[in-house]
């Protein structure tokens, strides 16, 4: 049987794009893991994924994943089926552009594809305070670097 992990995950900009960083909790039964980062050039959108990259790269073995993010990019990818058509179509947009943000879209397909994930999508900056928490860890990340 699965482990069942809950992960909440957020990622910030400093200009976008720009400085940026990402934070991501990661919640199994009293147990709470807290993970951060920075990247000196980026955009929100990558923080925003490879926030949910490194949490489920942080897991040892196969778990039920429970992931929330208030990162519409990154919900709707996989809630609205946007990657199963930028796949078909060889990561060409409707608009036959090239997908944004690639390589990360792929390797975040391959770390759910051995995880069971559902993604939640949470309102940000609001009363949810695991959130506010990774919020609050990507933007100290931001702050840690020059």
């Amino acid at each position: 049987m699965q482990k069942k992990i809950t992960i909440y995950t957020d990622g910030a900009c400093s200009g976008n794009p720009g400085k940026g960083g990402w934070g991501a909790m990661l919640m199994y039964g009293d147990a709470v893991r807290e993970l951060s980062g920075y990247s000196p050039a980026t955009t929100n959108n990558r923080m925003e994924l490879t926030a949910a990259i490194e949490a489920l790269r942080a897991l040892r073995e196969p778990c039920k994943v429970e992931l929330f993010s208030d990162s519409s990019y990154v919900v709707n990818a996989f809630r609205e089926g946007w990657l199963e058509r930028w796949t078909r179509n060889n990561w060409k947009t409707a608009a036959k552009k090239n997908v944004e943000n690639t390589d990360l879209w792929k390797e975040i397909l391959e770390l759910t594809a051995r995880h069971n994930v559902t993604f939640h999508k949470v309102k940000g900056h609001s009363d949810n305070p695991y959130n506010n928490r990774c919020d609050e860890l990507a933007r100290q990340a931001i702050q840690k670097k020059p």
